[in-house]
C-alpha cells in the first residue's frame, strides 16, 4: 500500500524528470547543482560587470549553470597574468629583491605600480571585455 502511495506521489516520465504530486498537480523535483567557489577580486568584478552591462549573457550562463566555471577561469586567468605581467615589469625596470634591502621605499613603490599596472591591463584584457 504504501510503495503504491510513493510511486503514485513521485512519477517519472521519458526524459528522466521526475514530478512529485502536490494535491492535484504535478510539480518537477528540481534541483540545482552549485558548484561551490570563493570569488577573488577578479571574479567579482566579472560577476558585477555582467549583471550591470551584459544581461543576457548574465542571463544565459546562470540558467545553463556555467555561471560558477566562466568566474573561476576568468579569476585564474587573471591572477596568474597579473604576476606575469608584475615580473615582466620587474625585469624590465631591473627590480630586484636586493633593492628590498637597500631602498625600501623606492622599491614598495615601484611594486605598487606595477601591480596597478598590471590590474588595468587585465581589467580591459579579461574583466570588462
Amino acid at each position: 500500500m504504501e510503495n503504491k502511495e510513493l510511486r503514485e506521489k513521485n512519477i517519472e516520465n521519458k526524459y528522466g524528470i521526475e514530478y512529485t504530486k502536490v494535491g492535484d498537480y504535478y510539480l518537477p523535483n528540481l534541483v540545482l547543482e552549485k558548484e561551490k567557489i570563493i570569488l577573488n577580486k577578479y571574479g567579482r568584478a566579472r560577476l558585477n560587470y555582467l549583471k550591470t552591462n551584459k544581461k543576457a549573457e548574465y542571463m544565459i550562463m546562470f540558467t545553463k549553470g556555467t555561471l560558477n566555471k566562466h568566474l573561476k577561469e576568468i579569476q585564474e586567468t587573471a591572477q596568474t597574468r597579473v604576476d606575469i605581467i608584475i615580473e615582466q615589469l620587474k625585469k624590465q625596470n631591473n627590480l630586484t629583491e636586493e633593492m628590498k634591502n637597500t631602498d625600501q621605499l623606492y622599491w614598495v613603490s615601484m611594486m605598487n605600480n606595477f601591480k596597478n599596472t598590471a590590474e588595468e591591463i587585465i581589467l580591459k584584457e579579461l574583466i570588462y571585455a
